[in-house]
């Protein structure tokens, strides 16, 4: 496992870090929650960030992608984690770009990519039905009826779905419930008839959206990939994800934690620093060395997500990890910080509300530690 990136990887995380301390600090994610922005993010911000080229790191070359893979994608991921700043860069590259360059057909591809890469485009992927993740658990149905598909049913939790050009929605058209087999994707327009968007802001003043779908009519130029077989290409396509949720999770805590221990330096109580009592830099060394085995873990997920070698597994682990250290540690940020920790007056609560959303996208610890367990036969 490479625990190092290589020159352009290097690079393209000095330039996240540098550019979104400039233009995303925490600020600007108070500015959008402060004034209920209606998008939920900036568009100029999205536009400098597509310049940039992270919406075409982990994309191929052959639509306008730069091919650098999940490594150099994941580094600009814990940046994002750093600063908390608002993209839709996992619903659109990650998942939809990801989801199109896995399955779709030709003219999707030729369609969509190369504008989700100019950041002219926003995708949505439409999957969860119920409060906790599992993208078997599928309802929604597809049926084919007089040449066109029929879509009818809910999802919740679409991250970004109100200002998503188009969405991902997976469907059932085959099966029950539970199976793997039988699930299709679609790509359907959001103002589409019988598509209802409705925004639901999280505790993270984050987007997400519930979409329903009422005898929606599709041909069949909307079906991504072969009908009944979406599992594998999803759930490839959803461990890429989960790793770079990791590493934005690493991000977040990262950050706290820094933030906490120059706080411990700093405050003075009996006539001491707290930060020289020894109770607390026990529970800080904890951290420190639960934070750096984090790092490894998210690093040989995002190498995985680039090779596809032991792909599920890795990222289930840090996804695991992640989603359990995150509970921890932005706790002990919170109350190493002491009463003004649980304040707005301080930025440590909104580390620890997006942790917690973190945590439970695309599954919390619960979920990927049982799914690692059945993906190494225990």
């Amino acid at each position: 496992m490479a625990l190092l990136l290589n020159d352009e990887q290097r690079m393209l995380q000095g330039s996240a870090r540098e550019f979104l301390a400039a233009r995303s600090p925490v600020a600007a994610l108070r500015a959008l929650r402060d004034r209920c922005d209606a998008r939920g993010y900036d568009p100029a911000l999205w536009r400098d960030i597509a310049g940039l080229g992270w919406t075409a790191a982990a994309l191929p070359e052959a639509h306008g992608g730069l091919g650098i893979g999940f490594q150099g994608l994941g580094a600009v991921f814990e940046q994002l984690g750093r600063t908390l700043a608002a993209t839709p860069l996992l619903s659109t590259v990650v998942l939809g770009g990801g989801l199109l360059a896995r399955a779709g057909q030709a003219a999707q591809r030729d369609l969509w990519l190369p504008k989700i890469v100019s950041g002219e485009a926003l995708f949505a992927l439409a999957l969860e039905e119920a409060p906790r993740h599992d993208p078997t658990a599928v309802a929604l149905r597809a049926r084919r009826e007089a040449g066109h598909w029929w879509l009818d049913g809910d999802k919740q939790f679409v991250l970004d779905g109100h200002v998503a050009d188009r969405l991902i929605v997976v469907a059932r058209s085959a099966g029950a419930p539970g199976e793997k087999a039988g699930l299709s994707l679609f790509l359907v327009d959001p103002a589409a008839a019988g598509v209802q968007v409705e925004r639901t802001p999280v505790v993270d003043s984050r987007n997400s959206a519930r979409v329903r779908c009422s005898r929606v009519q599709l041909g069949d130029e909307a079906l991504i990939g072969a009908p009944d077989t979406a599992f594998a290409a999803l759930d490839t396509v959803l461990d890429q994800a989960r790793a770079c949720l990791a590493a934005e999770l690493l991000g977040v805590i990262t950050e706290a934690f820094e933030r906490t221990v120059a706080y411990l330096k700093s405050r003075v109580q009996f006539g001491v620093v707290i930060g020289s009592f020894q109770a607390l830099q026990h529970r800080v060394a904890r951290l420190h060395v639960d934070i750096e085995l984090l790092r490894s873990c998210v690093a040989a997920a995002l190498e995985a997500a680039d090779t596809g070698q032991s792909a599920a597994q890795l990222a289930s682990l840090a996804k695991a990890r992640a989603s359990d250290l995150g509970e921890r540690a932005l706790n002990e940020a919170v109350q190493m910080h002491g009463g003004i920790g649980v304040t707005d007056e301080l930025d440590i609560g909104l580390f620890l509300k997006r942790g917690r959303v973190l945590q439970q996208t695309l599954g919390d610890g619960i979920y990927h530690r049982d799914r690692y367990a059945r993906l190494r036969e225990f």
